[in-house]
């Protein structure tokens, strides 16, 4: 995560400075509003970029892991599947064993589906963040028009 200074507006004085806000022209202070809006904008791109890096970064480990972790899941399924119906199948004729061990996959498949499937339309990839401090400047514009 990237550290960023404290963001002070250049037309601001600093305490102890002896300038007061009142002295400058009606220009400078055209100048150094712009000046401001303009570093707060870079600064909102900046954020929103550092946001999404991290966003995409942790997903894309997330997926690696989701990834080896399927194909192992997979072919261990695979696997206790042949030995379940393969077990059943002493006691009850093969193909009968294999349907049973079939459908009770088929069932902890259509489970995971759904839950992955709730899980996946509340995963808000947005930045939170940045949209919070997009709003708050917006509105800190709109005071300064009015």
């Amino acid at each position: 995560m990237t550290t960023t200074t404290p963001y002070r507006p250049a037309g601001r004085p600093r305490a102890g400075d002896g300038a007061r806000p009142t002295d400058a022209s009606l220009g400078e202070l055209l100048s150094a509003t712009t000046h401001d809006l303009q570093q707060l904008f870079r600064l909102e791109i900046e954020l929103a970029k550092t946001e999404l890096q991290e966003n995409a970064r942790t997903g894309a480990k997330a997926g690696a892991f989701l990834g080896v972790g399927g194909a192992l899941a997979y072919l261990a399924l695979a696997l206790l599947a042949f030995a379940a119906a393969w077990g059943l199948a002493e006691v009850m004729p093969a193909g009968v064993a294999f349907l049973i061990v079939g459908v009770v996959v088929a069932l902890a498949a259509v489970a995971f589906l759904v839950v992955g499937r709730s899980r996946l339309a509340a995963f808000q990839p947005v930045p939170e963040q940045t949209v919070e401090t997009i709003k708050e400047d917006v509105q800190w514009v709109e005071q300064l028009r009015s």
